[in-house]
């Protein structure tokens, strides 16, 4: 299954700053504490966008590894370079489409990382055993994305206000099916962990900020809500103005961030 999707990396940033900014809880500190890392370590990450995932490996393990990290944005991976820079450039970035057989040798890496990325894969089970493919025996993959009761409060407001119902989203409707499903079939042995983080908002215009890198045009999954720029706005004012009527009811706007962390065995 194709999916039209471009991810820039002005979006990206935004709603990673929005989730350090009103997040209760801090997902790298979940993902290290959940993978309990070893120093010496030889790491893939994949669909590394600006390269934030890597640079946590890397400081938690005080540079004892090896991170090779791999998307197919050139613009994310730019982004990527110039923070390398601060770290003496010990992170090799390279370009990776993982629709396409993977340029890397075979039972190679202790750890593929895959943070909400996967699930815009062509044909999940391809990309998947690329990844087991590269990993070493007892070398683990491991995957995050949101599970279908995400952010519930942000599609209920979306679809208050404009009345139509929410397109399918690649990462709720296929992370916790499609993905877990072939892991168990590919791997050894898998596991689910689950992270919540409720965002708190008490005034609208982070949760617009948020919304608008969320909903943006160029990200092409909402287009059965609008196509042109003038609808892309009028969309926008309709979502304002309800999530305004709710924190002014309610004092505050609480949207739960609900994401699965799967870890697979070789």
């Amino acid at each position: 299954m194709k999916i039209d999707f471009e991810e820039t990396t002005n979006d990206l940033l935004k709603r990673i700053d929005i989730h350090s900014q009103y997040g209760a809880k801090d997902i790298d500190t979940w993902m290290l504490d959940v993978l309990q890392l070893k120093p010496g370590l030889n790491i893939l990450d994949i669909g590394c966008g600006a390269g934030k995932q890597c640079f946590s490996f890397f400081h938690h393990l005080k540079g004892d590894v090896r991170i090779t990290g791999t998307d197919v944005s050139e613009s994310l991976l730019s982004q990527a370079r110039l923070e390398n820079e601060k770290v003496g450039n010990a992170v090799d970035f390279r370009q990776l489409d993982f629709n396409l057989p993977f340029d890397l040798p075979s039972d190679n890496y202790d750890l593929i990382s895959a943070c909400f990325a996967i699930y815009y894969a062509q044909d999940i089970p391809f990309t998947l055993a690329e990844m087991h493919r590269v990993l070493k025996v007892g070398g683990r993959l491991f995957t995050t994305g949101p599970m279908p009761d995400n952010k519930q409060v942000f599609y209920d407001i979306v679809r208050e206000a404009t009345g139509k119902p929410i397109p399918p989203m690649p990462g709720s409707s296929r992370y916790a099916s499609q993905i877990y499903g072939t892991m168990q079939q590919l791997f050894s042995n898998t596991e689910q962990h689950i992270f919540e983080n409720p965002l708190t908002f008490t005034s609208v215009e982070p949760f617009m900020v948020y919304t608008r890198a969320s909903m943006s045009e160029d990200r092409r999954l909402w287009n059965s809500l609008f196509e042109t720029h003038e609808e892309f706005e009028t969309v926008m004012a309709q979502i304002e103005k309800v999530a305004t009527e709710r924190i002014s009811h309610d004092g505050q706007l609480v949207m739960t961030k609900v994401v699965g962390g799967f870890i697979a065995t070789k």
